[in-house]
């Protein structure tokens, strides 16, 4: 033993991840980033991969895409090809926060402006 400290995803095996991702190496294109929500639209299923049945799992409610990797121990491009796998048979809905709708709508920039004015005119 080496004495140092074992994290996860850093010294997986090899062969592991391999079979993991059944081969791949690339996630699906722009489809994740590291804070993209994932939310689980369907329950794990029997028969399923165990890595995409915990993600499931864990994604009853939104969860970034770093989260899920920390959780799983799994390297983030792993668990973007895996993801790609939930996302492509519609197991998972994949939402940039920043692209979320918003319930509360900011006002036009000519608004801010007249009420800055308004507000200077005091």
């Amino acid at each position: 033993m080496s004495g140092r400290p074992v994290l996860p995803g850093r010294d997986e095996d090899p062969d592991r991840l391999y079979t993991v991702t059944r081969g791949r190496s690339r996630p699906p294109e722009n489809a994740f980033d590291l804070v993209t929500l994932i939310v689980a639209e369907r329950e794990p299923t029997a028969g399923m991969q165990s890595e995409h049945a915990r993600i499931l799992g864990m994604c009853a409610a939104p969860v970034a895409v770093v989260e899920i990797a920390a959780v799983l121990g799994l390297p983030v491009s792993v668990v973007k090809i895996l993801l790609g796998d939930l996302l492509e048979s519609g197991q998972i809905t994949a939402r940039h926060p920043r692209f979320a709708p918003s319930k509360a709508r900011l006002p036009d920039l000519d608004t801010l402006k007249q009420v800055l004015h308004g507000l200077q005119q005091l």
